[in-house]
């Protein structure tokens, strides 16, 4: 399914890429750190609504947000 995102603001993405310690950054840089923050944010998010709506209600807490989280991260991630 192909959603239309609305899209971050480019700006703030950039300062997240200043802060991890590059001097300059390029627009396709941004965009394509742009990109995958809305994926992987809107899979958390996802995944978010699911954890409420199994505990039975219709409030995403940052319970479940934080499950989300950890649930992705121990998809792609093995404990040595």
């Amino acid at each position: 399914m192909v959603m239309n995102l609305s899209k971050l603001p480019v700006a703030p993405v950039g300062r997240i890429i200043k802060n991890a310690g590059a001097e300059r950054i390029s627009k396709d840089a941004k965009k394509a750190l742009t990109r995958i923050l809305e994926e992987k944010g809107l899979e958390i998010a996802r995944d978010a609504v699911r954890f409420a709506k199994h505990s039975g209600r219709k409030t995403v807490l940052e319970r479940d947000v934080d499950a989300a989280i950890n649930d992705i991260y121990h998809t792609y991630h093995f404990d040595e």
